[in-house]
């Protein structure tokens, strides 16, 4: 009737139309933050498990890493004697302890993963973890660098010293070892991203910001 009269309808009123608007605003910006600060949460999940399958990796391939070499040592008129030689990660101290360090990381971040929910709750707890993932990525970098020096002594030896090569006889040794130790220095580096969004959120956090 109104309209047939000639009369029209009022505008809306100014506020009513910013209100609306910011409850528009609202609602978009509140998703953006949630979902932002999900995928910040799930990084250190990811890593972590990504960390823990590395090291597990590579000291399962180092433990189970052994190769047979048979060679001719003498000929005792016309029949040749000969004799085998095994290559296994026990016979170096350095690729036993590269076992240890791994398998160590390993277990503890599996054990971080399923702790998780407690550590979040705490504070104090997750000052310990992140203690504890430095002293895990300590161990690890320390066994993989010390089972690298040896892999490099095996694959070409030492002139000075006079030690001979040995890949040319264990390629299949030599190529898994380098697995291995490539997976654990992967390791090391979530390890070391794991430390540094550690560092980064305690920071945050910390009294006085």
């Amino acid at each position: 009737m109104d309209l047939e009269r000639g009369s029209k309808m009022p505008p809306p009123s100014a506020p009513a139309v910013a209100a609306a608007t910011t409850t528009t605003s609202t609602c978009c910006g509140n998703k953006r933050p949630q979902l932002r600060d999900r995928l910040v949460a799930l990084q250190p999940v990811v890593l972590r498990a990504a960390a823990a399958l590395a090291t597990a990796a590579a000291a399962a391939v180092m433990a189970l890493n052994a190769q047979s070499y048979t060679a001719v040592v003498a000929i005792i008129g016309t029949r040749p004697l000969t004799q085998t030689f095994t290559a296994k990660f026990r016979d170096t101290p350095a690729f036993v302890y590269f076992v240890i360090a791994n398998a160590i990381a390993a277990a503890y971040n599996l054990v971080v993963l399923l702790v998780r929910r407690l550590i979040l709750r705490r504070r104090m707890a997750g000052l310990v973890v992140h203690m504890l993932d430095m002293l895990t990525m300590a161990l690890l970098a320390t066994g993989t660098a010390t089972a690298a020096a040896m892999a490099e002594l095996g694959k070409n030896g030492n002139v000075h010293a006079r030690w001979n090569p040995i890949c040319d006889r264990f390629g299949s040794f030599c190529s898994r070892g380098g697995v291995a130790l490539a997976s654990s220095f992967t390791g090391v580096a979530l390890m070391l991203a794991l430390n540094l969004l550690s560092a980064a959120s305690n920071a945050q956090c910390s009294p006085g910001q």
